[in-house]
C-alpha cells in the first residue's frame, strides 16, 4: 500500500496491533534488507550511503540475540561501535522495544540481552583483542574502513560456535583486498543496494545538495551506487601493490631514519585544502614504512603543533616541509613550536606528476609498506593519474604531496636516477 493508506489501515487495527507493527522489522524492511535464505557463512551488504545498512545490522543482531548465546559486534573504531552500532539513530538501542532492549555495560564493552544473550564489543583498530574470542553470530560494520586487515582474519577464526556460525557485514564498498576476496567467496551472500533505494526516508536536501554534486562522478559511483571500483585507469599507484606489502603495526623492523613531511595549506576554511602530514621511516632492511597520516584542515599554529607532536612521538630525525605556499613562514611556524627542530624546506619547480613518478616506482618495486590502513591517503594515491596536472588544477592531493616529499628525503638516490635528463632540478632545498 502507499504509505498514507498503510498508516490509516494500522490505526483501524487498534492500538495494540499498531504498537506491535512499529517494532516489526519484517513489516518495515525492504526485501533486500531481510535475512537471506540459503547456506551462507557471511552476508555482505555492500550498499550506498543512506541505504539503511546500520538498521539492517542492528535488526539482524536483535533477531539473532533471541536464539543465540553470543552475538558479537565489531566496529571500525570505538566511537563508531558506540555512536553508530549501539546508540545511533538506527543502532541497536533504537530498534529494540523496551522489553527486548539490552543492558549496555560500557566499561565491560558488552551488551546483555533479556534473553541471556551477550554481545561482546570489539573494534577493528584493536585486532589483538579479537584473538581467541569466539562467536556464534557476528555483526561487522564498515569493513571497507577497517584500519587493520588482520582484524577480519581474527574475527573469522572466532566464528566457530553453534550449529551455524554466521556474520553480517554492512559497509560502503571500498576496493580493499578483503572486500574483493569476500565478494568472490562462495560462502558469502552479497546484497547490493544504492542510496536511491531508501530515498523516501532521506531528507530532500540530501538529494538536492549531495546527490546533485556527486551523481555520476567516480566518488558517487562508489558512495551512492555502491560500485566496487578497481584502480583508476592511468593511476600512478595500484591498490594491489599497496595491499600486497601492507604489514600490521608492530611487525615493522627497526628504523634507520624517520621523517615527518608537511605540505601546508594556505588557509583553514571548511572548504580549504588539507595540510598533508605524513610520517615515513626507512628500515634496517632498506624498505620504506608509512606509519601515520595525521593530515587535516589546520591553522598554521595547529599544523605546526601537529607536525612537531608527530615528530616527537616517533623520535623522528627530520621534518621536511614544502614552502611553495608560505615561503620562510613555514620554517618559522615549526621553529616557534620546537626551536631546535631539524627542518628541511623544499620548493617544487616541476609538476606534481614529475615529482610523484619516482616514488610511485618504489611501490611497483615492492619497496614500500603501509603499517596498517590509511584509507584517505590511499584513495588519493590510486586516483592520481599521469594527466593530473592538466585535469585537476585547483585541487591539491596534499596527503600524496607530503608522502612524496617524505620518500624523496629517504630515497634520494632513487629519485636522482629517475630524474636524470631533466633540464631543471625537481626541487630546491634549504636547511633551516
Amino acid at each position: 500500500m502507499p504509505e498514507s493508506e498503510r498508516a490509516a489501515a494500522i490505526v483501524d487495527m487498534g492500538e495494540d496491533v499498531a504498537h506491535c507493527l512499529v517494532w516489526d522489522w519484517e513489516y518495515h524492511a525492504r526485501e533486500n534488507q531481510l535475512l537471506p535464505d540459503g547456506d551462507w557463512s557471511y552476508w555482505l551488504i555492500m550498499a550506498g550511503r543512506g541505504f539503511g545498512k546500520t538498521r539492517v545490522g542492528a535488526e539482524t543482531t536483535r533477531i539473532w540475540a533471541k536464539t543465540n548465546k553470543y552475538v558479537n559486534l565489531i566496529g571500525a573504531t570505538t566511537d563508531d561501535a558506540r555512536d553508530i552500532m549501539i546508540e545511533g539513530e538506527s543502532g541497536i538501542m533504537s530498534v529494540c522495544p523496551k522489553d527486548e532492549r539490552p543492558q549496555y555495560i560500557k566499561h565491560a564493552r558488552k551488551l546483555v540481552w533479556p534473553s541471556g544473550c551477550v554481545s561482546l564489543i570489539f573494534t577493528a583498530d584493536e585486532p589483538e583483542r579479537l584473538r581467541g574470542k569466539q562467536h556464534e553470530k557476528l555483526w561487522g560494520d564498515e569493513l571497507g574502513a577497517w584500519r587493520y586487515p588482520e582484524a577480519w582474519d581474527q574475527a573469522k577464526f572466532g566464528l566457530r560456535l553453534g550449529a551455524k556460525p554466521q556474520a553480517i557485514i554492512t559497509t560502503t564498498p571500498r576496493p580493499t583486498k578483503i572486500m574483493r576476496e569476500l565478494v568472490k567467496d562462495p560462502h558469502c551472500h552479497v546484497t547490493r543496494g544504492s542510496t536511491y533505494d531508501n530515498k523516501s526516508n532521506l531528507a530532500p536536501t540530501f538529494f538536492s545538495e549531495i546527490i546533485t554534486k556527486y551523481e555520476g562522478t567516480r566518488l558517487g559511483r562508489q558512495e551512492l551506487d555502491a560500485e566496487l571500483l578497481e584502480d583508476t585507469p592511468g593511476a600512478l599507484w595500484r591498490r594491489s601493490n599497496i595491499d600486497e606489502y601492507r604489514v600490521p603495526k608492530g611487525d615493522e623492523p627497526t628504523m634507520r631514519r624517520i621523517v615527518v613531511a608537511v605540505d601546508p595549506a594556505i588557509s583553514s576554511e571548511d572548504s580549504s585544502n588539507e595540510t598533508g602530514i605524513i610520517t615515513v621511516g626507512i628500515g634496517m632492511d632498506d624498505r620504506g614504512y608509512i606509519f601515520e597520516d595525521c593530515s587535516g584542515i589546520f591553522t598554521p599554529d595547529e599544523w605546526g603543533r601537529a607536525a612537531v607532536a608527530t615528530f616527537n612521538r616517533y623520535q623522528g630525525d627530520r621534518i621536511v616541509a614544502e614552502k611553495n605556499q608560505g615561503g620562510d613562514m613555514v620554517g618559522h611556524v615549526l621553529k616557534s613550536v620546537m626551536p631546535n627542530a631539524p627542518i628541511t624546506l623544499v620548493s617544487a619547480s616541476r609538476g606534481k606528476v614529475t615529482r610523484a613518478e619516482p616514488t610511485a616506482a618504489l611501490y611497483e618495486q615492492g619497496r614500500i609498506s603501509h603499517v596498517g590502513r590509511f584509507d584517505t591517503l590511499e584513495d588519493q594515491m590510486v586516483a592520481f593519474t599521469s594527466d593530473f596536472d592538466r585535469k585537476l588544477q585547483g585541487y591539491s592531493p596534499d596527503r600524496v604531496d607530503a608522502l612524496v616529499w617524505a620518500l624523496t628525503e629517504l630515497f634520494p638516490m632513487i629519485v636522482k636516477k629517475k630524474r636524470q635528463g631533466n633540464a631543471r632540478p625537481m626541487a630546491k632545498e634549504r636547511f633551516f
